[in-house]
């Protein structure tokens, strides 16, 4: 082949041929990737946007808005005495911890971690902060399911404030677990696959710390995303979101609440909350 030969075939359109050809080779080597099994849907795993706006009962209001003021038929009562607290996380900043509890709070939950790539960046603040004020303190982790598995999150959970010691001021750590903020509401998982993701949280953090964290969620998503499970009752406390005049229908197998988020305004900072029971109630379940 001469000279002459090679420049037809590497004229302008020869060349623009060669051009199309590799750049549809990488178009379809792009697509054959994204659709390896599990590619996209790990693409998307691990990217929390905003951390720092997913707090507990960050979702309630806009899914369950205020509730009503008539108890439904199947409601629990409230005991007669009422402890009253709140739950904080990043959003509320350093926290005046005396006017908190000059104003009658008692204890406090403060958000330590999510997923495992957040920490709260406050924390210290907030839990030694509560703490010397007096006032009996936890950690909660919010659970994002569909990054990793129940016990790694329970790990990363301990690995960052959320222990527990049986100092009489320490509640056990609790796991918000509620609508998915970064999309579909049951977080992808199937009913039974969630359970099992809740069981793997629990039981780890049973086995690390030697008490079964408590579960905060609301009626509406428990029931919706795990069946009504009532395989917790006898192990985890249930924190109750519902706001409302009463606590309303709790998760089966539970016949009261620990905990009722009844408000996400109000007197304290963060999130309104009610033990349910006295102040020597409170320091038993401190105690373990």
């Amino acid at each position: 082949m001469s000279h002459g030969d090679l420049s037809v075939v590497h004229g302008p359109d020869s060349l623009r041929k060669r051009l199309g050809l590799l750049a549809g080779l990488f178009v379809t080597m792009l697509a054959m990737v994204m659709v390896l099994p599990g590619t996209a849907h790990a693409a998307g795993k691990g990217h929390l946007t905003h951390p720092e706006l997913d707090w507990m009962g960050s979702t309630v209001r806009a899914h369950e808005g205020s509730g009503a003021s008539a108890a439904p038929a199947g409601t629990v009562t409230p005991m007669a005495t009422q402890t009253p607290g709140m739950d904080v996380s990043g959003y509320q900043g350093n926290v005046n911890w005396a006017s908190a509890w000059a104003n009658g709070g008692k204890f406090v939950y403060i958000k330590a971690t999510e997923s495992t790539s957040y920490t709260n960046p406050y924390f210290t603040q907030q839990y030694n902060g509560s703490y010397n004020v007096g006032m009996i303190r936890g950690s909660y982790h919010f659970a994002t399911p569909d990054t990793s598995g129940g016990a790694t999150q329970a790990d990363y959970f301990i690995a960052h404030g959320g222990g527990w010691s049986a100092d009489g001021k320490t509640l056990p750590g609790a796991l918000d677990i509620e609508y998915n903020p970064y999309g579909a509401t049951c977080y992808g998982l199937s009913q039974a696959s969630m359970v099992s993701w809740i069981h793997a949280f629990a039981n780890e953090y049973h086995a690390r710390e030697g008490v079964y964290p408590v579960i905060y969620s609301t009626y509406d998503w428990w029931a919706t995303c795990t069946g009504n499970n009532g395989g917790f009752a006898t192990t985890s406390p249930f924190w109750i979101a519902k706001y409302s005049s009463t606590p309303g229908t709790l998760p089966a197998g539970y016949g009261f609440q620990t905990f009722w988020q009844f408000a996400d305004a109000g007197t304290f900072p963060g999130d309104q909350d009610r033990f349910n029971g006295d102040l020597s109630r409170l320091q038993a379940l401190a105690l373990g």
